[in-house]
């Protein structure tokens, strides 16, 4: 090959190299542009459901219940039930959440269960028992109960 002939293919390299450089900063620049308008645009809703959390309003203590399970033994379960501030009486005192639902959903919930379901898949019960439980305790879209503790879980 002579000179020349590599003169015209490197400036040819180069021409052909300038635009994928160019080709790539711009696909570069379209998909963070992308990034930053779903971020811009769909990142507000995280904050208003983070926003529509319940205020803790402190917690009341369920006495242990027993329950007679579905495939024979039995559970003795206590819970601790956390309210909210509306359930407290705005942070006052006095608690306006008595048990009776939560003792209901108890027993409905696990007098269907197994005894190899209740040492077995006990984190899926609780929040299947947390949904029941918070879901009696709303009362026109204000939820009286946050979450529920486990303060007793004993199985025969």
């Amino acid at each position: 090959m002579s000179s020349k002939d590599k003169a015209e293919t490197e400036d040819g390299a180069e021409k052909g190299g300038g635009k994928k450089k160019l080709v790539m900063l711009l696909a570069v620049l379209l998909v963070a542009g992308a990034g930053a308008a779903w971020f811009f645009l769909f990142s507000g809703s995280g904050e208003a459901e983070a926003a529509a959390e319940p205020e803790h309003g402190g917690y009341v203590a369920l006495e242990p219940i027993a329950v007679n399970l579905a495939g024979g033994g039995y559970l003795k379960i206590g819970l601790t039930l956390e309210i909210t501030v509306d359930a407290a009486g705005g942070g006052h005192g006095g608690a306006a959440v008595d048990g009776a639902k939560a003792y209901d959903q108890i027993i409905s919930t696990f007098s269907q269960a197994s005894p190899a379901d209740v040492t077995n898949a006990r984190d899926a019960l609780k929040e299947a028992l947390e949904q029941k439980i918070v879901a009696a305790y709303t009362e026109d879209d204000v939820p009286m109960v946050m979450h529920i503790y486990y303060t007793e879980y004993v199985t025969q």
